[in-house]
């Protein structure tokens, strides 16, 4: 009966006038910027961040959760219909869906991944419900000591799963950890790493940092890279699936869903994991896999119904544990400390409005991403053929505007075209940036729980291996990154990635 009466409550607030409106804003607004090459949620997440400071927290996060998970749909129309993925959990989809588009079954594809997804988002929204109130009650028995060993857990974790060299995403995590330590000392008031910069006593912000290394560096990538050297399929065919094809999909869809959920819980994991692994599993599972990269439908329906499940259920870590699962959900995690929420724990109990609403937020947005893609898939299409040198001088605007509108202090500006350029270099010196941007979140929460469990025993460093949760988690880190390092692991990580 708990249960229910918690949906009930979510329901109540999801389906306020006012939340559905930011709802049906960040579903649509999602779709558009997966549709988009080059725009994607991160950026755009990125860019709304200053909107989102005079809106309730619920509406802020249940709008920025709809961008989030409405991309994932919106990707896999440019995947299918022009080869060119609008999101990175949508590269998997291209393979087979734009077989399926050269083939005149364009409009298939678009369905499937169109009814995989709500499907997927509907059945994920639920094992959130389910699962994430155990999860909180075992989340409750966690002290200081505990909590730093689960944030030290997390950033191993995502040095594990960032693509690229393992010893540069712990360099980058390295390099957060410093960023997120800029400014004034709260406990001896001193400044640190500032260089006498009075407009970083303060220390950095979130957006700043986020708008730089993220939206700038993005721009500066995509201008060197060659327009597509063709256009959208224009034969899209019959959109709703034949019973040939629904018959061929339901079980990948299930497959999917489940593999989405399981991924999208663990920290670090995310959508791109989700929807590569899914797309693994079909072709191993698959009578003729021979088909796979030729045109499979199970090709399309299996990634895509991960990739979508996987961006929800990462919400349980995001939420109740405060653990994002890549750079969008890190962005996410900026915006609630924004908002002056703290996840954790004690979310579902002090916030059951703001937990019970984004969850039932969910089935709504799934179901307007249902209504969106279907009708309007020709819309997209026409969508798709905007130049994209039309685009960035506007993105670029909207990202001046948005950080000076945060302090009206210029130095902002300067500070973002700084992290531009610094995440442009990044960028070809092929390291990826969501570690930095969990490192730069994690860090001082992480300074706080080490001197908070330090002061609680008096200096005793022996409290991170006497308490069994804490210890569990520091073992699991430290053996984590030691096989991660070990050759073999490497070879075989270094090969997924590139599958």
């Amino acid at each position: 009966m708990e249960l229910f009466d918690n949906l009930a409550l979510g329901f109540s607030v999801a389906l306020s006038w006012s939340n559905l409106l930011y709802c049906f804003a960040g579903a649509l607004l999602g779709t558009i910027v997966g549709v988009l090459p080059g725009v994607g949620p991160v950026v755009t997440i990125a860019l709304l961040l200053p909107l989102t400071f005079g809106l309730p927290a619920v509406s802020a996060i249940i709008m920025l959760a709809g961008i989030y998970y409405g991309a994932q749909y919106g990707g896999s129309t440019t995947a299918i219909l022009m080869k060119l993925p609008g999101e990175p959990s949508s590269v998997v989809t291209a393979i087979d869906g734009h077989a399926l588009a050269r083939q005149g079954k364009a409009g298939t594809a678009l369905g499937i991944a169109a009814i995989g997804s709500f499907v997927a988002g509907t059945l994920a929204a639920a094992f959130m419900a389910v699962s994430s109130p155990a999860l909180a009650r075992f989340a409750l028995e966690f002290g200081p000591a505990d909590n730093f060993a689960l944030m030290a857990f997390g950033l191993v974790g995502a040095v594990v799963l960032a693509r690229g060299n393992p010893l540069k995403a712990i360099a980058m995590v390295m390099v957060g950890l410093i960023l997120g330590f800029v400014g004034t000392d709260v406990s001896s008031n001193a400044e640190r790493l500032t260089f006498g910069l009075s407009s970083l006593a303060d220390g950095l912000g979130f957006v700043v940092l986020s708008m730089g290394l993220v939206g700038v560096s993005e721009i500066i990538a995509n201008l060197e890279r060659p327009p597509a050297e063709q256009g959208p399929q224009k034969q899209i065919g019959q959109v709703w699936p034949d019973r040939q094809a629904f018959e061929a999909a339901w079980r990948p869809i299930l497959r999917g869903t489940a593999v989405g959920s399981i991924l999208g819980v663990l920290p670090g994991a995310g959508a791109a994991l989700a929807s590569f692994t899914a797309y693994s599993l079909e072709k191993k599972l698959a009578h003729r896999p021979e088909r796979f990269g030729q045109g499979a439908i199970e090709g399309v329906a299996g990634p895509e119904s991960a990739n979508n499940a996987a961006a929800q259920t990462s919400f349980v870590p995001l939420l109740t544990l405060g653990l994002p699962s890549g750079a969008t959900t890190a962005l996410l995690l900026g915006a609630l400390t924004i908002q002056g929420i703290i996840p954790g724990p004690q979310i579902m109990t002090q916030m059951p409005d703001l937990f019970w609403g984004v969850i039932a937020s969910m089935w709504i947005g799934n179901a307007i991403l249902l209504v969106l893609n279907l009708p309007l898939i020709g819309l997209w299409v026409r969508m798709m053929q905007v130049p994209y040198r039309w685009l960035y001088p506007a993105v670029l605007l909207f990202c001046a505007i948005g950080v000076y509108s945060l302090g009206n202090n210029p130095a902002d500006v300067l500070i973002t075209a700084v992290f531009g350029v610094l995440g442009y270099a990044f960028a070809k010196l092929d390291c990826d940036p969501a570690p930095l941007l969990l490192g730069f979140i994690l860090g001082p929460l992480m300074e706080e729980n080490f001197r908070r469990a330090l002061v609680i025993t008096q200096g005793d460093f022996a409290v991170f291996v006497t308490r069994p949760i804490s210890a569990s988690l520091l073992a699991a880190a430290v053996l984590l990154l030691i096989t991660l390092l070990l050759p073999a692991i490497r070879r075989g990580r270094d090969l997924a990635f590139q599958e």
